[in-house]
């Protein structure tokens, strides 16, 4: 059978053979020989950097400090400046993997890695989903996730499908006959998994529990499905795997850097410590220990195109503590540091907290399929939400005491019913979104 991923990337000029050989180097490395395959590859990309990239040198200083710690953490405002300032000494725009992120923190910017750092990507995503009897040149993946709207990138996109062996669900339309198509395309093609944004496999879900629909029983090919990009609630997973009828599998990355953790098949989410050095930091940029929440700060060890050094993604998380060597876990992710909820007391939490609350007393009534929260003032929300019924006078009283009582008294709320709530570009459905001006 021909191989079309490893085809398709070789040609690309991406290393997928060596990448490979040198992912398996790694997993071989002895348990008490790790810290130091790590601490090794972190002084050579800083050391490259240093030496190869003036926008890097330029961020560090005169002198590249003795200390990890005492190296500058970069935020996605560090990078927006052109991409052509940013590229390490010897790799050009033309040479190199360039992207860009989706935007959906309103911080997009383009990107760069060089090939055997892309390729390294390819190498993880392989073994990690190989966990789950995934193999991407014969696996066939029911796909999730945004296309463009441009007629001639959407078919680079499906181009870039058939080579992947997936087929692409639209995530705009998400209407019952849209949902009525997806089911009978599942009846009709021996799909191995499901792939993509959460919010619309979520959707997808509470569709076929409305129909009393077990997917596995429709497509008895599936194994698995893994959701992304978006912060999946506990009871959703179990709803989905009711469902589907198959193991939902929490993926956690970033298009800028790599697989950032994957849930295992013994439900741990397990970092990637192989591309990748996770840190969680405390306000003062001070690391915490294993427990402690605080922000997600990473390192991709393997591009030298362009530099990402302790680059803080904007995400704060916990480590659980008995990570140790090779094996870290994520004990939890909590969400991103900039979905905070000012309130009037002066109180503050996390966006999805208040979505949280809002979804579990909104799911009682059964035929809501998507809602987005916005703080419009210090005092004032509003509640989108897609639904074949308005809520009654009932179940808003519900929601707004639930609110009062976990966040504070006196907060007002706008209730509006929408065919469709607004998504980013690339398809993405953030479920707080805060106007107020801090």
């Amino acid at each position: 059978m021909i191989k079309l991923l490893d085809l398709s990337l070789k040609l690309s000029g991406f290393p997928i053979k060596k990448a490979k050989k040198e992912y398996e180097q790694i997993l071989a490395i002895p348990e008490a020989d790790y810290p130091a395959y790590i601490e090794k590859k972190k002084n050579e990309i800083v050391q490259f950097h240093y030496e190869n990239n003036s926008f890097y040198r330029l961020l560090v200083g005169n002198k590249l400090p003795e200390k990890w710690e005492d190296l500058p953490v970069l935020t996605k405002k560090d990078l927006q400046r052109p991409l052509e300032e940013r590229l390490s000494r010897g790799y050009k725009i033309k040479s190199v993997y360039v992207n860009r992120t989706s935007g959906s923190t309103g911080n997009p910017f383009i990107f760069a890695k060089d090939k055997f750092c892309q390729a390294m990507a390819w190498a993880n995503s392989i073994h990690k989903f190989g966990w789950y009897s995934i193999d991407f040149n014969k696996s066939y993946q029911a796909r999730f996730y945004g296309i463009p709207l441009n007629k001639i990138k959407a078919l680079k996109e499906r181009i870039k499908d058939l080579l992947a062996s997936r087929y692409r669900f639209s995530v705009y339309d998400l209407d019952e006959a849209a949902m009525e198509k997806i089911l009978n395309k599942f009846r009709h093609k021996k799909f191995d998994y499901i792939n993509g944004y959460t919010t619309s496999i979520v959707a997808f879900g509470k569709y076929l529990k409305e129909k009393n629909v077990v997917l596995k029983n429709e497509c008895p090919t599936l194994k698995v499905c893994i959701v992304t990009a978006e912060m999946l609630f506990p009871e959703d997973k179990q709803m989905l795997e009711k469902t589907i009828g198959v193991p939902v599998v929490n993926e956690y990355g970033a298009s800028e850097l790599d697989l950032i953790a994957f849930q295992n098949p013994a439900g741990e989410w397990e970092v990637n410590s192989q591309t990748l050095y996770v840190e969680i930091l405390d306000e003062n940029l001070k690391k915490m220990p294993f427990g402690k929440e605080g922000k997600v700060v990473i390192t991709s060890l393997y591009n030298k195109a362009h530099p990402f050094i302790r680059y803080d993604i904007g995400d704060r998380g916990i480590l659980e503590e008995s990570s140790d060597g090779s094996k870290t876990v994520l004990k939890k992710l909590i969400g991103r540091s900039d979905d905070i909820v000012y309130l009037p007391s002066g109180k503050q939490c996390l966006g999805w907290t208040f979505s949280y609350i809002t979804k579990n007393l909104i799911d009682e009534n059964g035929s809501i399929k998507e809602f987005l929260i916005k703080q419009t003032a210090l005092d004032s929300f509003v509640i989108e939400y897609v639904s074949n019924q308005d809520l009654n006078k009932t179940q808003i009283n519900k929601i707004e005491e639930g609110i009062h009582n976990y966040l504070e008294p006196n907060l007002y709320f706008t209730f509006e019913r929408k065919d469709f709530l607004k998504r980013t570009k690339a398809g993405k459905l953030k479920q707080f979104e805060s106007l107020v001006n801090k």
